[in-house]
């Protein structure tokens, strides 16, 4: 009994992995880059907090109990947690048709929505399903990310003018109602804020090993208290509590919690497929694997237990992580470091922040917004494959004017029909005998191939379904047809078939059939063996006959010509033989 809670504890903590090869040396490693997420972590924590809606504060708690808990479950080593942007933009989104920004009702609700989506990772962690993230495509994270860096910056529009803006998750409405208080902006708090994202920018160029959000964020703090900047209209954060947060329940009620259900979802969704893309690059990176199953039990813990102590959801940053693994973090660890940071500066330094101008943060928002715009991953995926380029453009064109869990359920809709037109429409390949082996390839890609008198070789790029089997059905008959010459034989290549469905095996019949009835024999080569039994047990074997199946296209051909031999006496098969050789060497293609 002992042992087996032993091996269940060892399976449900990560940290039973590496814990016992633990040094100082590490120690020390990690402690040094968890001072340094840390400190970045304390001002785009209050500025990402902004982004959802909710007091700055509250960012900060986001920093405290997800670091602590994602250590014991998580397998990433270089991953830092924490609020993000794009996360504070979904929260706003799900949030505010229920709630006023900045209530008691709203914040609230964004607790719950953690609580959800740590629920929800959890539970998909501990049924495995893991592999439910690939449903957000790159092109649909990419074209997300995009949308979601204007969106950031927009929002922030009404804090860098100074005037008070509605809120909205679309572009063109904050910009509308930007332009239309341009006249009203306060000069002040537009100096400040353009002053901040000139020092963000060009900060990390001149002196890279800065902390640039640090920097605005101090110096803004005391201009703010020097000046009294307060007293010149500008808007500072103002009272920020002191102290650690304590235990708190949910206030729930069913309404609520329907409501919150789909942002839950995207939430969960999205935070998981960039927290895996996120570690996969640095396990890559430092020659290890992370378990997609255990990073959905880590963040999912990290969000279920921080929303017991007021937590915003949190998840891995890109610019905290790469922060991280620059500074040396060998283990999850680092994490705990830079809750210790937050911790004192809750316990101590939140007077400090009194007189940070919004401005100040709004500044943080932009530029971290702009930073999420990768026009390089758009032009890869137009070079790659331009149809994984225009689901990234709908998908940012749909989060944009239409909402934000809107363009991620449009974007994932997008991918899945691409996926299934390419289903629908595989490649069929006419194959060629290349002379001087025994080989048949792509008379497309091989110059060499010939095609070969009275018999048409075809290979099927794909699994064989209902979702193509029509196609492939067509495809043959018109091929035979188009090609104006006298077909007596049609042998499939079904080496590359990996699947067979009912209503591909009712199509294949049909085939058989209406060739028949044309003068035309069907030949199957290179089944697999799971294919093999369903067209044995399906019938299709039975009626086709024995003789209609081979080990490749070399035998089939072989066999055809065998037959035509013995009705008409000729020697088409020693004639075949003379253009081939037993070595079976490779053919050279044409160009690629």
């Amino acid at each position: 009994m002992w042992n087996q809670l032993l091996a269940w504890g060892r399976d449900a903590l990560y940290i039973t992995q590496w814990a016992s090869d633990y040094s100082t040396d590490t120690l020390k490693q990690d402690a040094t880059a968890g001072l340094t997420v840390g400190v970045m972590l304390i001002p785009q924590g209050m500025a990402y907090a902004v982004i959802a809606g909710v007091p700055p504060i509250y960012g900060l708690y986001a920093g405290l109990v997800p670091l602590l808990t994602y250590p014991l479950f998580g397998s990433s080593r270089q991953l830092a947690l924490g609020p993000v942007a794009i996360d504070m933009l979904i929260v706003a989104a799900g949030i505010g048709a229920l709630a006023q920004a900045g209530t008691d009702r709203y914040v609230a609700l964004a607790i719950l929505l953690t609580a959800l989506v740590g629920l929800l990772q959890m539970a998909m962690g501990a049924m495995k399903l893991g592999f439910v993230a690939n449903l957000l495509s790159r092109p649909v994270i990419a074209g997300l990310t995009s949308a979601a860096s204007l969106i950031i910056g927009a929002s922030q529009l009404g804090n860098l003018l100074g005037v008070e803006l509605g809120r909205s998750q679309y572009v063109h409405v904050l910009l509308r109602e930007a332009a239309q208080n341009a006249g009203e902006a306060h000069l002040l708090t537009l100096g400040i804020g353009l002053a901040c994202i000139a020092v963000l920018v060009g900060l990390p160029r001149w002196l890279p090993r800065v902390p640039e959000a640090l920097v605005v964020v101090a110096g803004g703090a005391l201009a703010g208290w020097f000046f009294e900047l307060d007293q010149l209209g500008v808007e500072v954060i103002g009272t920020i509590p002191t102290g650690l947060p304590g235990p708190q329940a949910w206030s729930v009620s069913l309404s609520e919690l329907n409501s919150l259900i789909p942002a839950a979802v995207t939430l969960a969704l999205v935070q998981f497929m960039k927290d895996i893309s996120l570690g996969r690059i640095f396990a890559t990176r430092h020659g290890y694997t992370i378990d997609a199953n255990r990073e959905l039990v880590g963040i999912g813990a990290g969000n279920f237990f921080g929303s017991l102590f007021q937590s915003i959801p949190a998840s891995g940053s890109f610019s905290r992580s790469a922060v991280n693994d620059q500074a040396g973090a060998k283990s999850p660890l680092a994490n705990v470091f830079a809750a210790v940071v937050v911790a004192l500066t809750l316990l101590f330094l939140t007077p400090l922040f009194y007189y940070l101008p919004m401005p100040v943060l709004a500044a943080i928002i932009i530029v971290a917004g702009a930073s999420l715009i990768d026009v390089r991953e758009l032009r890869i995926l137009f070079k790659a494959r331009r149809r994984d380029g225009y689901i990234a453009l709908f998908t940012a064109a749909c989060t944009l004017f239409i909402g934000i869990q809107e363009g991620i359920l449009l974007g994932i809709g997008a991918s899945v029909v691409a996926v299934l037109f390419r289903i629908s429409r595989p490649n069929v390949a006419e194959l060629g005998h290349v002379p001087g082996t025994r080989l048949f390839r792509d008379m497309e890609r091989f110059e060499q191939a010939v095609r070969l008198k009275d018999i048409m070789v075809l290979r099927v790029d794909a699994s064989f379904s209902f979702a193509n089997a029509e196609y492939f059905k067509d495809f043959i008959l018109e091929k035979s047809e188009r090609e104006g010459r006298n077909v007596e034989v049609v042998v499939v290549d079904g080496s590359s078939i990996n699947d067979l469905d009912t209503t591909a095996i009712g199509a294949l019949s049909s085939v058989v059939e209406t060739l028949e009835e044309e003068g035309v024999a069907l030949h199957l080569t290179g089944l697999i063996g799971p294919v093999r039994e369903t067209v044995r047990r399906s019938g299709l074997y039975a009626l086709m006959g024995a003789e209609h199946f081979h080990l490749d296209p070399h035998e089939a051909v072989v066999r055809v010509l065998e037959k035509w031999d013995g009705e008409d006496g000729g020697d088409r098969v020693r004639r075949y033989f003379d253009t081939t050789e037993p070595d079976k060497k490779e053919a050279t293609p044409a160009a690629s």
